[in-house]
């Protein structure tokens, strides 16, 4: 069945979201910030709006893909936002990064104007998410979630529902890239270990990822440390930063100690202190590599 969507936001993630929602077969309209990030979907049949509004206006569902809070904020609440220009019917599916606290707010706030919202963050790189291949993790009213079914479909491989309450969804995305960083890190701190020893990075990874350690998360990160492959990023260190203070944000919010996780931050922030704010946040074995004395790769 096609469904009208509005897309709100075409970065690294949002740009071949949208893609994969016209390949669906969907009325999709998309509006971003930078119009050429727009502009380039017009060959995949998309609409290309030249404001919110007109990008919301008769669509069944909006999406919004922002890089952080503040940009989701000023889309959805400002003037001439989603929050205005929403009908009741409409479901808005936030499925950016952000905090358990601006999830709560818009829960709020379309809650008071009578309509709907979910929150449906993803797990992938951009690679993943051009190969429909994300993770998703839903929550909000079951009816609305239902209804989000053919999209999430679209776009991702399996979609995990959290519970009714949107920021459930939000907690799980914090808590779960929190987990990516941190074995990014310990990768990172593993590999600069062995190559103190002589041992050949691509060999090591090889051995952890065809042994006890062959998760995605260590594959994926094992081969673009071992390869240094850490420009263009697939994900910047400084949203890296960015949700690992939100998920300590969300942890000191109910009381949780995350000693790790301010651990973490620390690192990063020393990491983009010496210029590695735009690298890949898998660049943070860069850091410690350096720490370690060890040279960059020719």
């Amino acid at each position: 069945m096609k469904i009208k969507i509005a897309f709100l936001g075409l970065g690294n993630m949002g740009a071949p979201m949208a893609r994969n929602l016209l390949r669906a077969g969907h009325d999709v309209t998309v509006w971003n910030r930078t119009l050429s990030n727009a502009e380039a979907l017009r060959t995949d049949n998309a609409k290309v709006a030249d404001s919110v509004a007109t990008a919301t206006r008769d669509a069944d569902f909006v999406i919004t893909m922002m890089a952080d809070d503040h940009a989701v904020r000023s889309v959805v609440l400002d003037a001439g936002g989603v929050l205005e220009n929403l009908a009741p019917v409409t479901i808005h599916i936030s499925m950016s990064t952000i905090s358990v606290a601006l999830s709560q707010q818009l829960a709020a706030e379309h809650a008071h104007h009578g309509q709907l919202y979910v929150a449906a963050p993803v797990f992938g790189r951009p690679e993943a998410a051009a190969a429909a291949k994300l993770f998703i993790a839903a929550a909000g009213e079951a009816s609305a979630l239902e209804r989000c079914q053919p999209i999430f479909d679209a776009v991702g491989q399996r979609t995990f529902v959290i519970g009714s309450a949107p920021e459930m969804a939000n907690v799980v995305k914090l808590s779960g890239n929190f987990l990516i960083f941190s074995i990014i890190e310990s990768l990172g701190e593993a590999v600069a270990l062995t190559r103190k020893y002589g041992i050949d990075t691509h060999a090591y990874i090889d051995f952890l990822t065809s042994t006890l350690f062959s998760s995605p998360v260590h594959k994926t990160y094992g081969a673009i440390i071992a390869d240094e492959r850490y420009h263009p990023a697939g994900f910047r260190m400084r949203l890296g930063l960015k949700d690992v203070r939100l998920v300590l944000a969300a942890a000191e919010a109910v009381d949780v100690p995350m000693s790790s996780a301010s651990l973490l931050r620390d690192t990063v922030l020393s990491a983009i202190g010496r210029g590695m704010e735009d690298l890949d946040w898998s660049s943070i074995a860069r850091y410690v590599a350096e720490n370690a004395g060890l040279p960059k790769k020719e």
